[in-house]
């Protein structure tokens, strides 16, 4: 029988979709989260994130009485735990949201609770979980039910592919597993495959890995290119004419939570085998500092023989655009170098927060501004992020020269 109430702890850019998507099949969400500001977000009915769709999809549910939400954990019929999972200075996993997340929720599990991982985590850790709990609450051993379900949803589209992707559920008993695929099929429209949860956990690095790879294949493309004096646009537009070709975009580096992440988790668990994947993460991950080259390079062009002051206009500071997530992104290292070049003033236009930070906070001679006064006032810009109000602009109206790492106008 599928849960009534179902408790989702975490309610972030994933948790607070999901408590939504269940509220509106009708399911009672006690949302849980430690960030007080959240919290109170939710029980206005308002969204603290910038997610389209989101907003309507809330009110509506809060307007019904079908969520809630609350700083502790409580009694359900099932939990949902949707925490970070970042990794430590040597790019192991910390999974210590996790674990808190498991003692949080321990002395209310009740026997016949299903439990379900759904933050990306490394081979192993929905079984690791299920031993905390367990640890935690040794009478219930054996009566509980533990299962990992990824995600796999795009920020900026969430609020369409959680009901429409297909998604995988991966019990650590069959029985479980089946639980948990009932759960998601009270709003998920997609196909629902059942795996076993270790598999379930490295579906997900499978996929971000294999797209991290394709994007490090591009950004060597453009350093390439650069070096040879084509056009990588064209040329990877060219390419992909081939029917079995899609070499995907380059960009100043990867971020958000998943892609600049994930694949991390399998090299630490092989890293003897993970050669190709960690590779590719190297590329990527050094795609800021070849920015950076490319900047110097324009610059000395600017100056001279001079070091007179010069303004930079850095568009976009968000991971990916039309969204205001700027978790490891590497727009944001670009603009932190950016400022610690000699002489240099930032002029940073990111539409989607209104506020710089902490990263580039510090910094006096970066700035937050809009776009206009950016485009204005600069001597060079800087295409970070291709959201769609840089798009709007016509280039030919950009007088500045440009160094477009992302294809705003391509």
């Amino acid at each position: 029988m599928v849960a009534k109430t179902v408790q989702v702890v975490g309610l972030g850019y994933i948790g607070l979709p999901t408590a939504v998507a269940l509220a509106g099949a009708g399911i009672t969400i006690k949302g849980m989260d430690v960030n007080p500001t959240h919290v109170d977000s939710v029980n206005a009915g308002k969204v603290p994130f910038l997610e389209p769709g989101l907003d309507e999809a809330l009110q509506k549910v809060h307007a019904q009485g079908l969520i809630s939400a609350s700083t502790h954990a409580s009694a359900a019929e099932a939990y949902i735990v949707s925490v970070p999972t970042p990794f430590k200075g040597n790019h192991e996993a910390d999974l210590t949201y996790v674990m808190a997340a498991a003692d949080e929720i321990s002395p209310y599990v009740s026997k016949g609770v299903l439990v379900i991982l759904e933050s990306t985590s490394p081979p192993g850790t929905t079984e690791a979980m299920a031993d905390r709990i367990t640890a935690n609450r040794p009478e219930l051993r054996g009566q509980l039910l533990f299962a990992h379900a990824p995600e796999r949803v795009l920020p900026g589209r969430i609020m369409v592919e959680i009901f429409d992707n297909d998604r995988i559920v991966g019990g650590l008993t069959p029985e479980a597993g089946d639980a948990a695929r009932e759960l998601y099929a009270t709003f998920c429209r997609g196909q629902i495959r059942v795996t076993d949860a270790k598999t379930a956990e490295m579906s997900k690095l499978a996929e971000n890995s294999f797209r991290d790879v394709n994007i490090a294949y591009a950004n060597e493309l453009a350093k390439i290119c650069e070096r040879l004096g084509i056009d990588v646009w064209e040329l990877i537009e060219l390419a992909n004419l081939h029917p079995r070709v899609n070499i995907l975009r380059p960009g100043p580096g990867v971020g958000g939570h998943c892609i600049a992440v994930d694949p991390w988790f399998i090299v630490d668990a092989a890293p003897e085998l993970a050669r190709l994947i960690r590779t590719a993460r190297e590329v990527n991950d050094s795609r800021p500092d070849d920015v950076i080259t490319q900047v110097r390079s324009t610059l000395a062009t600017l100056r001279g023989k001079t070091d007179e002051p010069v303004k930079i206009a850095a568009l976009g500071l968000a991971f990916k655009p039309d969204v205001d997530d700027l978790r490891t992104s590497p727009a944001i290292t670009v603009a932190a170098k950016l400022a610690e070049l000699p002489g240099v003033t930032v002029l940073v236009a990111e539409p989607n927060v209104s506020t710089l930070p902490t990263a580039l906070s510090d910094k006096p001679n970066l700035k937050l501004v809009d776009l206009n006064q950016a485009l204005r006032e600069a001597d060079l810009v800087v295409g970070l992020v291709a959201h769609k109000q840089f798009k709007a602009l016509d280039p030919a109206a950009v007088a500045q020269p440009v160094i477009d790492t992302c294809g705003i106008w391509r």
